[in-house]
């Protein structure tokens, strides 16, 4: 009904598929082997690497939009720069919802500027969110060389019971229930201990370990064998 149609979003916008048109998009690189005119629908799939159905989906999300010849879906200048958009959207990891939003916002844009600032802030948060996950992906590396240098070390003896003879049954317990990803307070109460003593109990097992944190001493111990996970 027309009223549903102009319900707004959580966000405040229009919902997908009656957002109004964009009359600024930003710049965005083109294909280097563009034809002019409009594009046919397979046409516009060859010049940016994508399939028939991606360029569906993005109209089912509200992404682009085509002009019909007959049953032909056809895409002018507008639309295509609209596809350079999205396109240099999807190649960062940009989540659709997040594109979303971004097309939203590049609708209430009352100039060129206005448009290319909106762009230009997006792209900034987007490189924030990579730098963020490549600083995760550099710690998690250094914990699996880390895991691999002590590996090497033990000659991947995994019938080295060392660190198992120097566990009481108790810390055996206790470091199965660390595999598991339990925290302290599940321990205390799975060992009927009060999570103090749980919390000294970690600590002396990590040092059995000769390990810095809860991760590595349970990852040494996965590999000696001590515990299955």
């Amino acid at each position: 009904m027309a009223n549903e149609s102009r319900k707004p979003s959580v966000h405040g916008r229009q919902a997908v598929g009656v957002r109004k048109p964009i009359r600024f998009l930003p710049a965005a690189p083109l294909p280097d082997d563009l034809p002019e005119g409009r594009l046919a629908i397979a046409d516009m799939a060859n010049v940016f690497g994508v399939t028939h159905r991606t360029l569906h989906f993005y109209e089912e999300k509200g992404l682009l939009t085509a002009a019909r010849v007959g049953p032909m879906r056809v895409y002018g200048p507008a639309e295509i720069q609209q596809m350079a958009v999205v396109n240099t959207c999807r190649e960062t990891g940009m989540p659709v919802a997040v594109i979303q939003e971004l097309l939203g916002d590049l609708s209430g844009a009352e100039s060129q500027q206005e448009a290319d600032e909106i762009f230009r802030t997006a792209m900034i948060a987007r490189r924030r969110e990579l730098a963020a996950q490549q600083s995760t992906i550099r710690r998690q590396m250094q914990q699996i060389n880390e895991l691999l240098d002590f590996s090497a070390e033990q000659g991947m003896e995994t019938n080295d019971n060392a660190p198992r003879a120097n566990l009481t049954t108790t810390e055996l317990h206790c470091l199965s229930l660390m595999a598991e990803g339990y925290p302290v307070s599940r321990i205390a109460r799975a060992l009927d201990i009060e999570p103090g003593e749980v919390q000294a109990m970690e600590r002396a097992i990590i040092a059995k370990f000769h390990s810095n944190n809860r991760f590595q001493a349970v990852a040494k111990a996965v590999m000696l064998g001590i515990v299955g996970h």
